[in-house]
C-alpha cells in the first residue's frame, strides 16, 4: 500500500505515500491533550500559580505552535512532527505538468531554492497550521457546551432562547454565535470531513498533488527530505563563530540573557532540541504503559516489601494518661464510664471545631506469629479482614467497613447516633444505649476509625493493601 501512489503515475522518490501523512498527523493530534494532562497534574499540586495557564491552554499552546513551527518552517522547510517524519513542505510550480523531474536530477540545489517556502508562503502554512485548528478545537467545546444537548432540552430551552430584543450588542452576538452552532456548524464540519476524505483518496490514487484541501489552496505539497535539503539544513543549524577581536565592543555583552545570546545561541538550540525530546517522551511514556500494565511491577514491589517491617501507628490523644490529684467524684466516675460505654475507649477525642466528643472504636490487640507481629482483625466489625484497607493513619480495616464508616453510614454509627443497640450486625460490640446523641456526639464522618482524625478526600483517601 505504501507504493501505490508510484504505480499510479510512475516512480516519484519524494513524494510521500499518504498512510506517512496520516501517522504524522496522529502523532500531532496526540502532542496538545498530552500536554494538556501534564499541565493539570501540576495544576492539581501548585493552583495557585498555574489554574490561570490551565484556563488558558489553548491559547498558550498556539502562542508555544506558533513559534515553534515558525522556526521549522524556516530552517528544515517543514513543521516539527513533519521534520520527525523526514517531510518538507514547498511552492508548487504553476507550470504545464507541474513537474521537472530532470532539473531535480541534475541540479537539487536550484531547484530547493526555488521550490522552498517563502516568508508570504510560511505564514500562510502557520495559518493552517496553527490558526485553523484553534479555531477548530474552539467550534468543537462552543458546540458540546451549547448545542449538543438542544434537542434534549425540549422546547422549553428553545422559548428560553429566543431572540433578545431589548438585550445589548454582546447579547445579540452570542445568540447568533449559538444559533450558527445549533442550524450551521454540523454541516460545516461534515463538509470539512468529507472535503477531506476527497482528497486524501485522491491522493492515494496519483489525482491530486494535495493531501488537504487547505494546502490545495495555499499551493503548497509535501515532499520527502533529499540530500540538498540535508546539506542546506545543516549549514543552517551550524553555530555561528565567534567575532573576533580580544573582547567586546562597548555596551555589548556575553551574557546568556543577552538579546544577541538568546536570538542567536538559546533560542535556535533549544527549538532544536524538541527533536530529541519527541522521541524520548514517546519511549518514556510507551514504558510507562508497559510498567504498569505488566505482572513484572507488581512482582518487584511485592518482593521489595517482604523484608520490609513497618512499625505500628501512633495514638495520640486517645490514650492519653493524666494523674489525678484528688479522688474522684461519684458524678465524675458516672460521666467517665458512659464515656467509656458510648466510645469503647477511655477518652474519646474531641473535635476541634464544635468540640464535640468523636465516636471511634478501639485499637485492635495485636497478636505474636512466628514471623512477624501483625493484626489481622478489622477494629470496627471485629471479624477477619475483608479486603484490607488502610486509612491515612495507618490502620486497616475491611473495605466496606471504612468506606461506609468515613462515608457516615455505618450500622455502628447510626445505632450509636440513635441510642439503639439491637441493630444487626452488632453482635460483638458494647453496649450503646441511652437514648439519641444528635447534637451531644460526632458519629465519625469523614474520620479514621480509630484516631478519629480527618481522612483528606473523604473515601478517595482510602488505600487498598496489596497482600
Amino acid at each position: 500500500m505504501e507504493f501505490m501512489t508510484s504505480l499510479q503515475g510512475g516512480l516519484d522518490e519524494q513524494k510521500p505515500s499518504l498512510f506517512e501523512l496520516l501517522s504524522e498527523q496522529q502523532l500531532g493530534a496526540l502532542i496538545p491533550p498530552s500536554l494538556r494532562y501534564l499541565l493539570a497534574v501540576a495544576t492539581h499540586r501548585h493552583p495557585r500559580y498555574l489554574l490561570r495557564a490551565l484556563n488558558s491552554f489553548d491559547e498558550l499552546y498556539a502562542l508555544l505552535s506558533l513559534v515553534a513551527e515558525r522556526y521549522y518552517l524556516k530552517i528544515y522547510g517543514g513543521g516539527f512532527t513533519e521534520n520527525f517524519y523526514g517531510l518538507k513542505r514547498e511552492r508548487v510550480l504553476r507550470i504545464r505538468g507541474g513537474e521537472i523531474r530532470r532539473a531535480q536530477l541534475g541540479a537539487p540545489h536550484e531547484v530547493r531554492e526555488t521550490l522552498k517556502l517563502r516568508n508570504n508562503d510560511v505564514w500562510k502554512n502557520l495559518a493552517v497550521m496553527v490558526a485553523l485548528p484553534y479555531v477548530k478545537r474552539k467550534l468543537d467545546e462552543s458546540y458540546d457546551i451549547h448545542a449538543a444537548s438542544i434537542n434534549m432540552l425540549g422546547p422549553a430551552y428553545q422559548d428560553r432562547e429566543r431572540w433578545p430584543e431589548e438585550g445589548t450588542l454582546r447579547q445579540r452576538i452570542m445568540w447568533l454565535y449559538k444559533w450558527f452552532l445549533r442550524k450551521i456548524y454540523p454541516s460545516v464540519n461534515a463538509a470539512y470531513y468529507f472535503s477531506l476524505l476527497a482528497f486524501n483518496l485522491a491522493y492515494l490514487f496519483d489525482g491530486s498533488k494535495h493531501h488537504s484541501p487547505w494546502l490545495w489552496l495555499i499551493g503548497t505539497r509535501m515532499r520527502r527530505l533529499n540530500e540538498a535539503d540535508g546539506r542546506a539544513i545543516a549549514l543552517a543549524t551550524q553555530p555561528k563563530p565567534a567575532p573576533a577581536g580580544p573582547g567586546v565592543r562597548p555596551g555589548q555583552t556575553r551574557s546568556i540573557f543577552s538579546p544577541r545570546m538568546m536570538t542567536e545561541t538559546v533560542y535556535p538550540r533549544l527549538l532544536s532540541s524538541l527533536k530529541i525530546l519527541l522521541p524520548t517522551s514517546i519511549f518514556a511514556l510507551k514504558f510507562l504503559e508497559w510498567w504498569h500494565a505488566s505482572d513484572f511491577a507488581r512482582q518487584l514491589s511485592r518482593k521489595a516489601n517482604e523484608g520490609l517491617e513497618l512499625p505500628p501507628p501512633v495514638i495520640s490523644g486517645l490514650l492519653a494518661l493524666t494523674k489525678q490529684k484528688a479522688k474522684p467524684t461519684a458524678n465524675e466516675e458516672k460521666e467517665k464510664s458512659t464515656l467509656r460505654r458510648d466510645s469503647g475507649l477511655g477518652s474519646p477525642p474531641v473535635s476541634s471545631t464544635n468540640h464535640l466528643p468523636i465516636l471511634t472504636v478501639p485499637a485492635p490487640a495485636r497478636t505474636t506469629n512466628e514471623s512477624s507481629n501483625t493484626t489481622s482483625v478489622c477494629p470496627i466489625c471485629l471479624a477477619d479482614i475483608q479486603t484490607a484497607t488502610a486509612a491515612q493513619t495507618g490502620f486497616v480495616y475491611c473495605y466496606t467497613c471504612i468506606y461506609k464508616w468515613v462515608d457516615g453510614t455505618h450500622p455502628r454509627q447510626e445505632a450509636f447516633m440513635e441510642g439503639s443497640g439491637d441493630e444487626e450486625g452488632a453482635k460483638g460490640w458494647v453496649e450503646e444505649g441511652g437514648g439519641s446523641r444528635a447534637g451531644k456526639w460526632e458519629s465519625g464522618a469523614g474520620r479514621d476509625a480509630v484516631t478519629g482524625r480527618r481522612v483528606l478526600g473523604g473515601t478517595s483517601g482510602l488505600r487498598r493493601v496489596m497482600v
